[in-house]
């Protein structure tokens, strides 16, 4: 299975922030679409960073609150780890494990085409396995 199965579920719609963004905006977003992380991009649409709560935790928790006053270019993750639609799910998993991020994005052409999380991932490994147990007691019952 493939990032693109997660993503015909999910679909492809991303929240996306300029560099310029403050971090109190992007705390607002985050809050206001109940999600983890924010992607910063270009105008083409192409990634400049990634910034999730932990990366605001963490500043905020050095600098005070003075701190969501700073562009997210300032904390942003700037070496941002994709995948694109063609990526096994457990690839990715294995990447966002290693890695420890729980946010990907997904690529085409270097433009931003999606957004997945260890959550969707694993939702879809649940929903994956539960298939499986239910075609092979379907299987049993037939012998």
């Amino acid at each position: 299975m493939t990032v693109a199965a997660i993503l015909s579920g999910k679909g492809h719609e991303t929240i996306t922030a300029k560099s310029d963004a403050l971090l109190s905006e992007i705390a607002e977003t985050l809050a206001k679409n109940k999600i983890g992380a924010v992607v910063v991009c270009a105008g083409d649409n192409s990634i400049q960073g990634i910034v999730s709560e932990r990366d605001i935790v963490r500043v905020v928790g050095t600098q005070g609150a003075s701190a969501l006053s700073l562009p997210v270019s300032s904390v942003m993750t700037k070496d941002v780890v994709t995948c694109a639609e063609e990526n096994s799910v457990n690839e990715v998993m294995a990447r966002m494990t290693q890695g420890r991020f729980r946010h990907m994005p997904v690529v085409k052409d270097g433009k931003l085409t999606g957004v997945i999380s260890i959550g969707d991932v694993v939702k879809f490994k649940i929903a994956q396995v539960e298939l499986e147990a239910e075609q092979m007691r379907s299987y049993i019952s037939m012998t």
